[in-house]
């Protein structure tokens, strides 16, 4: 049985929805020894997110952008939390629609998800450090 847990850190990025699908596949050693089993991918940030979805077409992450700054618009009346800029509130929300974490099956050594599937890590504030994510493999 494999179970190992490590951290990465990722390189800033701008606002926006980016693949790092390769960033967590470099980081896993021990992932050709798993026949079968569960890696959990964890970002330790309350204002940038993880999902999965299209890895092919980067016009649907601009979309995936676009749509929600129209749906968790900036500076709304209402928000109270204004303290870290227009981008922060909207951002702590946007998060928590997404998640912050995504959970992958692992079959033979690889990452086992559709053809047109990777991980997203989504940047929802404009001047972010770098994030940090926690991989967590388990399988035999």
């Amino acid at each position: 049985m494999v179970y190992k847990q490590t951290e990465i850190k990722l390189t800033p990025k701008s606002r926006g929805f980016h693949l790092i699908t390769q960033d967590i596949d470099k980081a896993l050693q021990q992932l050709p020894q798993v026949e079968c089993g569960i890696l959990h991918v964890f970002i330790k940030h309350t204002s940038a997110s993880l999902t999965i979805n299209e890895n092919a077409d980067p016009t649907v992450r601009a979309d995936f952008e676009s749509h929600f700054n129209h749906m968790v618009p900036e500076n709304q009346p209402y928000y109270q939390h204004t303290l870290e800029g227009p981008d922060d509130m909207p951002a702590h929300i946007k998060s928590s629609l997404l998640g912050s974490s995504v959970t992958i099956p692992v079959t033979n050594g690889q990452l086992n998800m559709g053809t047109w599937q990777g991980v997203y890590c989504c940047e929802h504030r404009d001047h972010a450090g770098s994030r940090t994510l926690v991989l967590t493999l388990q399988g035999e």
